[in-house]
Protein backbone atom coordinates (compact mmCIF):
# COMPACT_ATOMS: atom_id res chain seq x y z
CA UNK A 1 0.00 0.00 0.00
CA UNK A 2 2.84 2.52 0.83
CA UNK A 3 4.25 1.76 -2.74
CA UNK A 4 0.98 2.52 -4.29
CA UNK A 5 0.93 5.99 -2.00
CA UNK A 6 4.44 6.72 -3.64
CA UNK A 7 3.72 6.10 -7.17
CA UNK A 8 0.71 8.22 -6.68
CA UNK A 9 2.71 10.86 -5.54
CA UNK A 10 5.31 10.37 -7.90
CA UNK A 11 2.47 10.73 -10.45
CA UNK A 12 1.58 14.23 -9.38
CA UNK A 13 5.00 15.77 -8.62
CA UNK A 14 6.07 14.49 -12.04
CA UNK A 15 2.52 15.89 -13.97
CA UNK A 16 2.93 19.12 -12.24
CA UNK A 17 6.44 19.57 -12.85
CA UNK A 18 5.18 18.92 -16.82
CA UNK A 19 2.34 21.54 -16.37
CA UNK A 20 4.88 24.05 -15.04
CA UNK A 21 7.06 24.15 -17.80
CA UNK A 22 4.53 23.89 -20.15
CA UNK A 23 3.19 26.91 -19.11
CA UNK A 24 6.20 28.45 -18.58
CA UNK A 25 7.45 28.08 -21.85
CA UNK A 26 4.40 29.44 -23.72
CA UNK A 27 5.08 33.22 -24.58
CA UNK A 28 2.85 35.99 -24.61
CA UNK A 29 3.45 37.54 -27.88
CA UNK A 30 3.28 41.17 -28.07
CA UNK A 31 2.76 43.68 -30.51
CA UNK A 32 5.27 45.28 -32.06
CA UNK A 33 3.94 49.09 -32.00
CA UNK A 34 3.29 50.48 -35.66
CA UNK A 35 4.17 53.87 -35.67
CA UNK A 36 1.41 56.12 -37.13
CA UNK A 37 2.00 59.16 -38.87
CA UNK A 38 -0.58 61.43 -40.13
CA UNK A 39 -0.48 63.58 -43.00
CA UNK A 40 -2.06 67.27 -42.26
CA UNK A 41 -4.44 67.88 -44.26
CA UNK A 42 -4.00 70.44 -47.03
CA UNK A 43 -4.91 73.77 -45.90
CA UNK A 44 -7.51 75.53 -48.53
CA UNK A 45 -8.97 79.10 -47.99
CA UNK A 46 -12.94 78.96 -47.50
CA UNK A 47 -15.01 81.52 -48.62
CA UNK A 48 -17.26 83.20 -45.84
CA UNK A 49 -20.55 82.19 -45.85
CA UNK A 50 -22.89 84.60 -47.86
CA UNK A 51 -25.46 85.51 -45.81
CA UNK A 52 -28.50 84.43 -47.64
CA UNK A 53 -31.19 87.32 -48.24
CA UNK A 54 -34.32 86.79 -46.09
CA UNK A 55 -36.94 85.35 -48.86
CA UNK A 56 -39.56 88.81 -48.43
CA UNK A 57 -42.43 87.43 -46.10
CA UNK A 58 -45.50 86.66 -47.52
CA UNK A 59 -48.21 89.83 -47.21
CA UNK A 60 -51.36 88.91 -46.15
CA UNK A 61 -54.50 88.95 -47.99
CA UNK A 62 -55.81 92.33 -47.46
CA UNK A 63 -58.90 91.96 -45.05
CA UNK A 64 -62.11 92.57 -46.78
CA UNK A 65 -64.42 95.46 -45.53
CA UNK A 66 -67.58 93.34 -43.88
CA UNK A 67 -71.08 94.33 -46.58
CA UNK A 68 -73.72 94.98 -43.88
CA UNK A 69 -76.38 95.90 -46.33
CA UNK A 70 -78.31 92.37 -45.59
CA UNK A 71 -81.80 91.59 -47.83
CA UNK A 72 -84.67 91.63 -45.65
CA UNK A 73 -85.36 88.27 -44.10
CA UNK A 74 -89.25 86.97 -44.89
CA UNK A 75 -91.92 84.80 -43.17
CA UNK A 76 -94.56 83.05 -43.75
CA UNK A 77 -98.21 84.92 -43.06
CA UNK A 78 -98.85 84.36 -39.21
CA UNK A 79 -95.63 82.23 -38.81
CA UNK A 80 -92.31 82.93 -36.88
CA UNK A 81 -90.41 80.16 -39.40
CA UNK A 82 -88.24 81.30 -41.61
CA UNK A 83 -88.98 80.94 -45.76
CA UNK A 84 -86.83 78.56 -46.92
CA UNK A 85 -85.43 81.28 -49.06
CA UNK A 86 -84.36 83.23 -46.37
CA UNK A 87 -81.52 80.66 -45.30
CA UNK A 88 -78.75 81.96 -47.61
CA UNK A 89 -79.50 85.27 -47.06
CA UNK A 90 -79.03 84.48 -43.15
CA UNK A 91 -75.76 82.19 -44.07
CA UNK A 92 -74.21 85.71 -46.01
CA UNK A 93 -75.55 87.50 -42.99
CA UNK A 94 -73.73 85.42 -40.52
CA UNK A 95 -70.66 85.31 -42.47
CA UNK A 96 -70.66 88.93 -42.78
CA UNK A 97 -71.02 89.12 -38.89
CA UNK A 98 -68.05 87.46 -38.48
CA UNK A 99 -65.90 89.50 -40.19
CA UNK A 100 -65.81 91.69 -37.04
CA UNK A 101 -66.91 90.47 -34.19
CA UNK A 102 -67.19 93.53 -32.29
CA UNK A 103 -70.26 95.24 -33.96
CA UNK A 104 -73.37 94.64 -32.49
CA UNK A 105 -76.81 94.68 -34.69
CA UNK A 106 -80.48 95.09 -34.04
CA UNK A 107 -83.02 92.05 -35.47
CA UNK A 108 -86.36 94.61 -36.16
CA UNK A 109 -89.07 92.66 -36.64
CA UNK A 110 -92.25 93.50 -38.45
CA UNK A 111 -95.47 92.28 -39.61
CA UNK A 112 -98.31 93.34 -41.73
CA UNK A 113 -101.43 94.60 -41.06
CA UNK A 114 -103.63 91.61 -40.56
CA UNK A 115 -104.55 91.04 -37.12
CA UNK A 116 -104.64 92.83 -33.80
CA UNK A 117 -101.82 95.34 -33.01
CA UNK A 118 -101.17 93.14 -29.73
CA UNK A 119 -100.65 89.92 -32.04
CA UNK A 120 -98.99 91.78 -34.35
CA UNK A 121 -95.66 93.20 -32.21
CA UNK A 122 -96.11 90.00 -30.44
CA UNK A 123 -95.16 88.24 -34.14
CA UNK A 124 -92.78 90.48 -34.58
CA UNK A 125 -90.84 89.44 -31.95
CA UNK A 126 -91.11 86.10 -32.19
CA UNK A 127 -89.91 86.40 -36.19
CA UNK A 128 -86.62 88.52 -34.65
CA UNK A 129 -86.16 86.02 -31.84
CA UNK A 130 -85.91 83.42 -34.73
CA UNK A 131 -83.80 85.21 -36.71
CA UNK A 132 -81.10 85.56 -33.45
CA UNK A 133 -81.59 82.07 -32.59
CA UNK A 134 -80.22 80.71 -36.56
CA UNK A 135 -77.31 83.47 -36.01
CA UNK A 136 -76.22 82.43 -32.74
CA UNK A 137 -76.31 78.78 -34.15
CA UNK A 138 -74.20 79.89 -36.95
CA UNK A 139 -71.09 81.60 -34.08
CA UNK A 140 -72.29 84.74 -33.40
CA UNK A 141 -72.51 86.20 -30.38
CA UNK A 142 -75.42 86.44 -28.35
CA UNK A 143 -74.50 89.90 -26.90
CA UNK A 144 -74.07 91.10 -29.91
CA UNK A 145 -77.69 91.15 -30.87
CA UNK A 146 -80.76 92.63 -30.29
CA UNK A 147 -84.28 91.94 -30.49
CA UNK A 148 -87.15 94.74 -31.43
CA UNK A 149 -90.58 94.32 -32.25
CA UNK A 150 -92.55 96.89 -34.42
CA UNK A 151 -95.29 95.24 -34.98
CA UNK A 152 -97.36 96.43 -38.35
CA UNK A 153 -96.13 99.98 -36.91
CA UNK A 154 -93.21 99.89 -40.19
CA UNK A 155 -94.29 99.19 -43.44
CA UNK A 156 -92.09 98.81 -46.43
CA UNK A 157 -95.26 98.57 -48.98
CA UNK A 158 -98.59 98.80 -49.10
CA UNK A 159 -100.44 96.46 -46.61
CA UNK A 160 -103.65 96.97 -49.44
CA UNK A 161 -102.28 93.97 -51.65
CA UNK A 162 -101.02 90.73 -50.78
CA UNK A 163 -97.69 91.51 -52.45
CA UNK A 164 -97.25 94.47 -49.99
CA UNK A 165 -97.93 92.49 -46.98
CA UNK A 166 -95.61 89.76 -47.95
CA UNK A 167 -93.02 92.15 -48.22
CA UNK A 168 -94.09 93.64 -44.82
CA UNK A 169 -93.50 90.18 -43.13
CA UNK A 170 -89.94 90.25 -42.26
CA UNK A 171 -86.52 91.08 -39.51
CA UNK A 172 -84.06 93.70 -40.84
CA UNK A 173 -81.09 93.56 -39.50
CA UNK A 174 -79.30 96.66 -38.75
CA UNK A 175 -76.02 97.16 -37.43
CA UNK A 176 -75.96 99.77 -34.07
Amino acid sequence: MKFLRALYFSVFILSAVTLMQACKAKKIAQATPVAVTETPAPITATPAPVAATPAPAPTPAPVEKPNYSFANIQFEFNSGILKTASYPIMDKAAAEMKKDPSVSFALNGNASAEGTDAHNMSLSVERATAVKAYLVNSGISVDNLTVKGYGDKKPVADNATEAGRVRNRRVEIKKQ
